[in-house]
């Protein structure tokens, strides 16, 4: 399990900017150095987190992977976190265009490894089918945590559809009581679970505004990239989720995996939908397999 911090990672330096995406938001980025180095040539690790969260979603794994020697971006998804308030309607292309842009910056000649957390990984389908010549050509390997190809439309009841409707017409302020430790418990979370880890994704859930919450699910219920994901068979890929994941159940990997044969599928018993503070080694351990399967295919 994660550790409940997020200050004191073993770093050789990080820096924050901005990207200016394609319409001009612009996307705050997190750039972390390893203190040590990898030897010899490493590609650079680029994430993108989930709906209603931020990049401190993926820091206990940014830490384990400077630990490994390599250099770690991530960034806050329009509309979340650091990055520009959204403005007018929400869709999972604009961010896989935001994706590439942050790449362009980032890494421009380096290979990458990408790992998406939830609408992330949504966010690297995306891309994969947007910029099909940009992925072939920099994309070493593909880590999704917690994702879903499409068909995400039933995913809230009725009544939940209806108070998202709602909240893409209201102001722009965050959601905060309105969202609950227990109600991020029971929704976000497996059979175990830190407290500590449990506020933390409550304190990023909150900060998110009224329109992004619900902008955003109209926009996840209207993705399908089952076409895009082929192109993840060119690269090796591990595909995590939990078993009591309430957001993305265990179908919505299981159809990765037939959409990607080449993928591997891992459903990690008890788990939800925060893998990456619920089962902090398994995603790493990940990004150790497409890594390794990458040298292995030099």
């Amino acid at each position: 399990m994660a550790r409940a911090r997020e200050a004191g990672r073993r770093t050789g330096g990080s820096r924050t900017f901005t990207v200016a995406a394609p319409d001009g938001a612009l996307l705050r980025v997190e750039e972390h150095l390893p203190a040590s180095p990898a030897d010899g040539p490493a590609p650079t690790v680029v994430l993108a987190h989930g709906w209603t969260l931020t990049r401190r979603s993926w820091h206990p794994v940014v830490e384990a992977l400077l630990d490994r020697g390599l250099r770690v971006v991530a960034y806050d998804q329009r509309g979340h976190g650091g990055s520009s308030p959204l403005r007018g309607d929400a869709s999972v292309r604009a961010l896989g265009d935001d994706l590439a842009a942050v790449l362009d910056v980032v890494a421009p000649r380096d290979e990458v490894v990408l790992g998406g957390h939830s609408m992330g990984g949504m966010t690297v389908m995306a891309y994969a089918g947007l910029h099909p010549e940009a992925f072939e050509e920099r994309v070493v390997g593909v880590v999704l945590v917690s994702t879903s190809a499409g068909d995400l439309r039933t995913a809230l009841p009725w009544v939940q559809g209806a108070a998202m409707r709602l909240a893409a017409r209201m102001p722009a302020v965050p959601t905060g009581r309105l969202v609950t430790h227990k109600g991020q418990r029971r929704l976000l979370f497996g059979d175990e679970a830190d407290p500590e880890l449990v506020r933390l994704t409550r304190e990023q859930v909150a900060a998110t505004t009224l329109p992004t919450l619900g902008r955003f699910h109209a926009a996840l219920g209207l993705h399908d990239e089952s076409e895009a994901v082929d192109r993840l068979a060119a690269v090796p890929s591990v595909v995590l989720v939990g078993s009591r994941d309430r957001l993305t159940p265990p179908r919505h990997a299981r159809r990765l995996g037939e959409l990607v044969p080449s993928a591997r599928v891992v459903e990690l018993d008890g788990r939800g939908h925060m893998l990456m503070y619920e089962a902090t080694d398994e995603v790493v351990a990940a990004f150790d397999s497409v890594l390794a399967a990458r040298s292995d295919h030099r």
